[in-house]
């Protein structure tokens, strides 16, 4: 398989270049920049690709590939392409030079090419996403201008003899002109990689993979949240172990409207998968009694989960007489993406930050009684529903927005309880419904309803009250990774206000989010 190597040297858009790389289709993987040789060596890549970055190269402490990195990728003739920073440290290992800029370039920049550079096959000028304060100030040896900005900043540098190339701008970004093409010339034209990564070779090799690691005699719990992803994963798994797996649907109380009567019909009626129901509404809701802080709601959920599947795979034990051994989750690569670890001194741990710890990574008890199947753990949502629609699990709900897996914990901000919980579900169940009337949920990757910990002054019934509010919130994106708001007709959100302020009692105003991601992300919490 020709695969991507992407070293991660701590910018927002990296998790875009993967997904390019896929889209594109090619098998790509992200490693921290700081990665050990053996540890690049093993992935075994075809070409490499650095990530930009917020830092200057010229910095003390700097992030910086492992020693002797580009020596390695030389001797093995591995085609690599540097993007912003990536090229900075290009230039630098070239002993060329890096100065902050007179002008920083930000934004939307008209770049022409020079020369005939196989990475620009196809393109003279286009617009393109900048976002730098350094320039390159002189080229190292062996090194061609390919591309300059309009202002006469270097853009693009060519190697004479290699197949290594550098950009000063942001292809991945759907910002730049041309991004797509650039990135497709250098997996082509210069990399000379066929295309050869498709989603039923996933398949077959995930089967593969959980038959070989789980024994003949061993059973396998599957959580399933009701959502997208862990319904996939538990079809997966079935195919692949068939009756040793064993599903366990947990009832937090944190479910949208109906949602255990109606999961439980699809995974009865249409997939026939063996799954056990779990009352556990009083069980989460006494554990998160009090508790306010947004990272504490997602660690206790996430231990509460596993205690809950330790006690069901008990139950079990005493029906087959065997305890199932392994875990099940639909754990998707922006999950793990938004909970790596902050960067620490010396450690080489990875150059992005914590954005939130997902209940199923970051909330995962360290004395874990399970050994884990993640099938999905290198996959964007949009691969995972491929991969469902492959595995025949019906459309209505592989179309289903995705859903946090703490549930409406994250989306009422503050204090969790029952009366919180049915205000929320209430009033998003109306949103959600009127999207589905108006034909608007197919165009939008995910919508909410979220609980605000505040109160307002209104008027209701000819009366005064003092009661909840309630924003909403709708982006469009294609992997999770960025988004951007829905831009609804002001029509549309009168009337979703005026049903939720007159039907469901303790709410009196309701606001729309118009953030997009980043600066925010998707979920409140």
């Amino acid at each position: 398989m020709n695969k991507i190597l992407i070293l991660d040297f701590g910018s927002q858009f990296t998790q875009l270049i993967a997904r390019r790389m896929r889209e594109l289709g090619y098998y790509s993987f992200v490693l921290p920049g700081n990665a050990s040789l053996s540890r690049i060596r093993e992935f075994d890549a075809r070409a490499v690709i650095l990530s930009g970055g917020p830092a200057s190269v010229y910095e003390t402490d700097s992030p910086q590939p492992a020693e002797g990195f580009f020596e390695y990728v030389a001797n093995s003739n591995l085609p690599l392409l540097g993007i912003c920073y990536g090229m900075q440290l290009m230039v630098q290992h070239g002993q060329g030079e890096i100065r902050p800029a007179h002008k920083r370039e930000y934004g939307r920049m008209k770049v022409r090419t020079l020369g005939d550079s196989p990475l620009f096959s196809g393109i003279r000028e286009f617009e393109a996403w900048m976002s730098h304060g350094d320039e390159t100030t002189r080229l190292p040896a062996g090194y061609r201008l390919s591309a300059e900005s309009v202002e006469g900043a270097v853009a693009g540098i060519s190697h004479e003899t290699r197949a290594w190339h550098g950009l000063q701008l942001h292809p991945e970004v759907t910002h730049t002109e041309h991004g797509i093409q650039i990135l497709r010339n250098f997996l082509q034209g210069c990399a000379r990689l066929e295309a050869d990564w498709k989603m039923s070779s996933v398949i077959e090799e995930q089967i593969a993979k959980i038959r070989a690691l789980v024994p003949e005699n061993a059973h396998v719990l599957c959580a399933l949240s009701g959502g997208v992803d862990s319904t996939v994963a538990a079809t997966l798994v079935h195919r692949a172990i068939g009756d040793r797996l064993h599903c366990v649907f947990v009832d937090t109380g944190l479910l949208r409207y109906q949602e255990g009567d109606r999961v439980m019909k699809l995974f009865t009626e249409s997939l026939h998968l063996p799954v056990m129901r779990v009352n556990a509404e009083a069980r989460f809701l006494s554990k998160l009694a009090g508790v306010e802080d947004p990272e504490r709601k997602r660690k206790i959920i996430g231990a509460e989960f596993i205690a809950v599947f330790d006690d069901a795979a008990t139950e079990i034990e005493s029906i087959i007489g065997v305890k199932p051994s392994f875990l099940v989750q639909g754990t998707l690569y922006p999950d793990v993406i938004e909970s790596s670890p902050a960067p620490q001194s010396g450690t080489g741990a990875s150059h992005s930050h914590t954005i939130k710890s997902h209940h199923n990574v970051g909330g995962l008890p360290k004395d874990l009684q399970f050994q884990l199947i993640e099938p999905f753990r290198d996959l964007f949502k949009d691969e995972v529903r491929e991969i469902g629609r492959t595995l025949g699990v019906p459309e209505s709900f592989i179309g289903r927005h995705p859903f946090p897996g703490p549930g409406l914990a994250v989306r009422i901000i503050g204090e969790v309880n029952k009366e919180n919980a049915d205000l929320l579900r209430a009033a998003d169940e109306i949103f959600i419904q009127m999207l589905r009337d108006e034909g608007l949920y197919p165009k939008i990757w995910q919508a909410m309803a979220v609980l605000l910990p505040v109160k307002t002054v209104g008027v209701q019934g000819d009366g005064r009250t003092h009661a909840k509010v309630v924003a909403l919130r709708a982006v469009t994106s294609q992997d999770g990774m960025t988004a951007d708001f829905y831009p609804f007709d002001l029509g549309f959100l009168g009337r979703v206000s005026t049903r939720i302020c007159n039907e469901v009692r303790g709410i009196n105003r309701v606001t729309y989010d118009i953030t997009s991601k980043p600066p925010a992300t998707i979920e409140w919490e």
